[in-house]
């Protein structure tokens, strides 16, 4: 079986949010930058865990970025991937970057495409939605727990109110959530291996983006805390109507 899981870099949780170009860019000076949780946690796991399970069983990752992403590439690679391809492209269209991990996954002839459910960054939630499209595969979203019965994948989703079970032929897409692997600290051993591992590096296809981002903005500074007597109700009651808008 082969496996291709996209990964892609994030800022670490702990980063000072700011913005550069006008506000149109994250503001990338002295920040640390890790694999996006999502990605490394539940995708890229469990796909080493399905590997476990199947030795034959070949992991590749993909990511679509410039040079600044081999380190987080490297360290998935340590994880337990097997080689890696870096599409050299910049670009914060979910359609642009859906269309070059495409054109890797039609060369590479995947059983399984796994995504995380979002990133941290953007939280978009579309690129494994646009790969089913695009590979015209089937998508299963928001995955909680995977497993295989012979060529089929058992896929659990959490719904309101309970579980959702659906049954799906390989090949397919699925973006994973909490659930679906715990995460796991690269050792020793793979951290020297992944030295060696390939990680190739593609000149993107030409694609048009559809979306340009028009500007970032923080969130509007918290207000302090008022402190309210409880000999004077009414000034509470005020305040959470006229200043919270509460009731």
């Amino acid at each position: 079986m082969k496996i291709l899981v996209c990964i892609s870099k994030t800022p670490d949780t702990t980063a000072k949010i700011a913005f550069a170009d006008n506000n149109t860019k994250f503001a990338a000076d002295g920040v640390q930058w890790i694999i996006n949780p999502y990605d490394e946690w539940y995708a890229l796991v469990r796909a080493i865990e399905l590997k476990e399970a199947d030795p034959s069983t070949v992991i590749h990752l993909v990511t679509v970025g410039g040079a600044d992403c081999d380190p987080i590439i490297r360290k998935a690679l340590a994880l337990g991937g097997d080689e890696a391809f870096r599409v050299n492209g910049d670009s914060p269209d979910s359609f642009y970057i859906a269309s070059q991990i495409a054109e890797i996954a039609k060369k590479g002839n995947y059983d399984l495409l796994f995504t995380g459910k979002e990133t941290i960054d953007y939280n978009g939630s579309s690129i494994g939605g646009m790969l089913s499209e695009l590979l015209e595969l089937p998508f299963v979203s928001y995955a909680a727990k995977f497993d295989l019965e012979g060529n089929t994948a058992v896929i659990v989703r959490e719904i309101e109110g309970g579980e959702e079970t659906n049954k799906v032929a390989l090949p397919l897409v699925v973006s994973c959530q909490k659930g679906m692997a715990e995460q796991r600290i690269p050792n020793m051993k793979g951290i020297m291996g992944a030295r060696s591992k390939p990680l190739t590096v593609i000149e993107p296809v030409t694609v048009d983006a559809l979306t340009a981002i028009a500007a970032f903005e923080l969130p509007p500074a918290k207000a302090g805390v008022k402190l309210v007597s409880p000999d004077t109700p009414e000034e509470l009651v005020r305040l959470l109507h006229e200043e919270a808008k509460a009731i």
